[in-house]
């Protein structure tokens, strides 16, 4: 189910890194600056990747949480 506020949902269930990391790089590219992403993911490694991600590129990792073996993350898209 898509946050509250979510522009865009990336399920990204069963993908290992790297590649969630490079398909949100994709879908921010298509959002503007304020707008945020969901993503779906189950990787054990997502959230510190995606941390690390937010912390390269600037862009804000505003909250993530776990439920059932799928992990949420919301990252807003910075200009």
């Amino acid at each position: 189910m898509k946050k509250k506020g979510a522009t865009q949902i990336l399920n990204i269930k069963g993908v290992n890194c790297p590649m969630p990391v490079m398909w949100a790089r994709t879908q921010l590219d298509s959002l503007e600056p304020g707008q945020t992403l969901e993503i779906l993911a189950t990787d054990p490694s997502a959230i510190s990747n995606f941390q690390s991600f937010a912390r390269t590129t600037g862009h804000e990792l505003v909250e993530h949480s776990e439920d059932g073996g799928v992990i949420h993350l919301l990252i807003r898209k910075t200009a």
